[in-house]
C-alpha cells in the first residue's frame, strides 16, 4: 500500500472516529438538556399548579407515553408491578392462582388453577368477587382485581364471594402462594405411535422439561413426535435454543441477534448432544405462536428437521433484555432483531416507521424475500413462519359467538357442575344428544339475542329504502324476508350443533379437569391434529419426506 493511500485511510479513520465521538457527545448533551427541562417542568408544576398533583402518577404516565412511541415490547415496570414482571420472566408469581373475567359491575372467577389456594379454598368458575380485604369490588376492572389478588407468598387476602347460583356472601381468607404456571400444558400419546406435547411457555427449565417428557413418550412406544406451540407467546431465547438442541446435531446455528451495539450481537449454536435426530417431527403453530415459538418452528423448518402445520405465526422477530433501573424498578427494552438459520427475520411490523395515518407499517407478502433451507427448499420472510401444511382456521357461527359472549355456555357448564359431582375421564367423556337437548332447553329459557350478517344487511337495506321513499310493496318484501330469516334462526341451535357441542364439551371438562383436561379434550376435534393423523398415517411417510426434500 502506498504511503499516500495509508495517509488517506488514516485521515478517513480519524474523521470517522471523530464523527462517531461527536454523535455520542451530541446525544449525551440532548439527554442532559431534556432531562433538565423535564425536571424543571415537574418541579414548577409541583410548586405552582392550582391543585395538588401526584408526582409519581404523572411521571408514570409520561414514561408510558414515551415508550408507546417505540414498540409494545419495551415496557417500564415500577416496583409495585414486580409480581407481573416475575410472571413474565419465570412463569411464577405470588397470588391465589385463578383466571378471572369481567361480568357487568363485578369480576368473576372463570377458572381456578389446579392445586392452588383458589382451588383449595373451594372457589369455582362463576363465583363472583364482591369484596377484597373488606373493600367493595364493585366497578373494579379485571386489572384492578388481578393486582389486588397478587402479592408476596405467605401474605393473606380476604375475599367476599357470592358462590355461583347462590344469593348469600361467603368470606374466605386465602394465603397467597408461589404460583407456577405449567410449562407443559399436556403431553401424552395420541395413538400407539404418535406422541404429543403442548408447550405453553418458554420459561426457566423449559428445555429440561421437554426432554424429560419426550423420553417418557419414547418409552411408551412413540415413533412420531408432535410439538404443539399454538398460543405460545414465547419467553426465554436460551430455552428456545435448548429445545432445538434436543433434535439437531451439536454445533448447528439456531439463531443470530443483531442490534445497535455490535459487541452485543450474538450467534446461538446448539451446545449439547441431541436426544433424537431421526424421529419425524411435526410442529403445530398458529397466529398466537410468537417469538421463541417462532425461533423453534422456524429453525426446525430451516434445518429441514420437521414439518410445520397450522397457520402463519405472529411475526415477532425482536429480542428484549431486562435492564435494572433505580429504586428497584425495571425496563424491558428491545435491543435487537433475531435471524433464523436461513437468514430470515420474521418480524412483521416495522415500529420505526408509520404511514400517513400514524399506523405502524406491516410487511406485505409481495415484498417478501426468498431464502433457502438446508436442503435447498425456498422459504420467505413473510413476517411470521409460514407452515408447510396450511390448515384453514375454523370460523365460528354467529349463534356460537353469541352463546359465548352472553355466557350461555359458561353458565350452563357451571349449572352442570352443580348437578354432577364427577364425569368420565377426559378421553371417554362425550357431550350426548340428551345433554344437548337439555342445553337447548336452557338457552330457550334464557332468551339469547343476536343479529346475523344477513339481518344487518337487511336492516341497512330497510333504512335505505325508507330514505329513498320507495313504495309500500318493497317494504312488504323486506318484512317478508325478515320473517323468513327469523324462522331460519330458530333452527341455528340444531344447524350448528356440532361446533356448539364441542365448545360445551371443552367448558364442562374444564370444570372437572382444568386446563390440562381442556387441552386433552380439544385434541378430539382438532383440525390440525387431523392433518397429523393424515401425514403420519402413511407408514412410508411419503408426503412428510417430500416436503422436507423440497419436491
Amino acid at each position: 500500500m502506498s504511503p499516500k493511500r495509508k495517509k488517506a485511510l488514516g485521515v478517513a479513520a480519524f474523521v470517522c472516529i471523530g464523527i462517531f465521538s461527536l454523535c455520542f457527545v451530541r446525544n449525551d448533551f440532548e439527554i442532559a438538556k431534556n432531562l433538565d427541562i423535564y425536571a424543571t417542568l415537574l418541579r414548577q408544576l409541583n410548586e405552582n399548579y392550582v391543585d395538588e398533583i401526584k408526582v409519581g402518577d404523572l411521571v408514570r404516565t409520561s414514561i408510558d407515553a414515551m415508550l408507546e412511541e417505540l414498540d409494545p415490547y419495551t415496557v417500564y415496570y415500577p416496583e409495585s408491578d414486580l409480581e407481573e414482571f416475575k410472571l413474565m420472566t419465570t412463569g411464577q408469581y405470588g397470588g391465589i392462582g385463578a383466571l378471572i373475567q369481567q361480568d357487568s359491575d363485578y369480576v368473576l372467577i372463570s377458572e381456578p388453577y389446579e392445586n392452588t389456594p383458589a382451588m383449595e379454598a373451594g372457589l369455582q368458575a362463576g363465583d363472583r368477587i364482591l369484596s377484597i380485604d373488606g373493600k367493595s369490588a364493585k366497578g373494579k376492572s379485571v386489572s384492578d382485581v388481578s393486582t389486588a389478588l397478587k402479592g408476596q407468598p405467605g401474605t393473606t387476602v380476604k375475599l367476599g364471594i357470592q358462590p355461583y347460583g347462590k344469593s348469600g356472601t361467603v368470606v374466605k381468607t386465602l394465603e397467597r402462594k408461589e404460583i407456577k404456571l405449567p410449562t407443559i400444558l399436556y403431553s401424552g400419546m395420541l395413538d400407539h405411535h404418535i406422541g404429543y406435547l403442548h408447550l405453553q411457555q418458554f420459561t426457566d427449565n423449559a428445555g429440561k422439561e421437554v426432554k424429560e417428557a419426550f423420553l417418557k413418550l419414547k418409552e411408551q412406544g412413540m415413533r412420531y413426535f408432535v410439538l404443539d406451540l399454538r398460543g405460545n407467546g414465547g419467553g426465554l431465547l436460551n430455552e428456545a435454543v435448548n429445545i432445538v438442541s434436543l433434535f439437531v446435531p451439536k454445533g448447528e446455528l439456531v439463531v443470530s441477534t443483531k442490534g445497535k451495539q455490535d459487541h452485543l450481537n450474538q450467534q446461538y449454536y446448539t451446545q449439547q448432544d441431541p436426544i433424537d435426530t431421526e424421529m419425524p417431527i411435526v410442529v403445530l403453530v398458529d397466529g398466537n405462536s410468537a417469538s421463541a415459538s417462532e425461533i423453534v418452528s422456524g429453525t426446525l423448518q430451516d434445518l429441514d428437521r420437521g414439518v410445520i402445520i397450522g397457520s402463519r405465526t405472529f411475526g415477532k422477530g425482536l429480542v428484549q433484555n431486562v435492564l435494572p433501573l433505580s429504586y428497584n424498578t425495571r425496563m424491558k427494552v428491545t435491543v435487537s432483531k433475531y435471524y433464523i438459520p436461513s437468514g430470515r427475520c420474521i418480524q412483521k411490523i416495522d415500529y420505526s416507521h408509520r404511514d400517513s395515518n400514524g399506523v405502524n407499517i406491516r410487511k406485505a407478502d409481495s415484498s417478501a424475500t426468498a431464502f433457502k433451507t438446508k436442503n435447498g427448499r425456498t422459504v420467505y420472510d413473510y413476517g411470521g413462519v409460514e407452515p408447510d401444511i396450511k390448515v384453514e382456521i375454523p370460523s365460528y357461527s354467529t349463534v356460537l359467538q353469541a352463546l359465548i359472549t352472553q355466557k350461555m355456555i359458561f353458565n350452563y357448564a357451571n349449572e352442570y357442575r352443580l348437578k354432577h359431582k364427577s364425569i368420565a375421564p377426559v378421553a371417554e367423556f362425550r357431550f350426548t344428544e340428551a345433554m344437548y337437548t337439555d342445553f337447548v332447553r336452557y338457552v330457550e329459557q334464557h332468551h339469547i339475542t343476536y343479529e346475523t350478517f344477513t339481518e344487518k344487511a337487511l336492516r341497512n337495506l330497510e333504512t335505505a329504502a325508507r330514505n329513498d321513499q320507495l313504495d309500500t310493496e318493497l317494504r312488504k318484501e323486506v318484512a317478508s324476508l325478515k320473517k323468513a330469516i327469523a324462522d331460519e334462526k330458530r333452527n341455528d341451535l340444531h344447524k350448528y350443533r356440532k361446533e356448539i357441542s364441542e365448545m360445551l364439551c371443552l367448558e364442562i371438562v374444564g370444570r372437572y379437569y382444568y386446563q390440562k383436561g381442556q387441552s386433552e379434550a380439544a385434541l378430539l376435534f382438532d383440525p390440525d391434529i387431523k392433518e397429523v393423523y393424515r401425514l403420519f398415517g402413511d407408514s412410508k411417510l411419503t408426503e412428510y419426506r417430500r416436503i422436507l426434500k423440497g419436491r
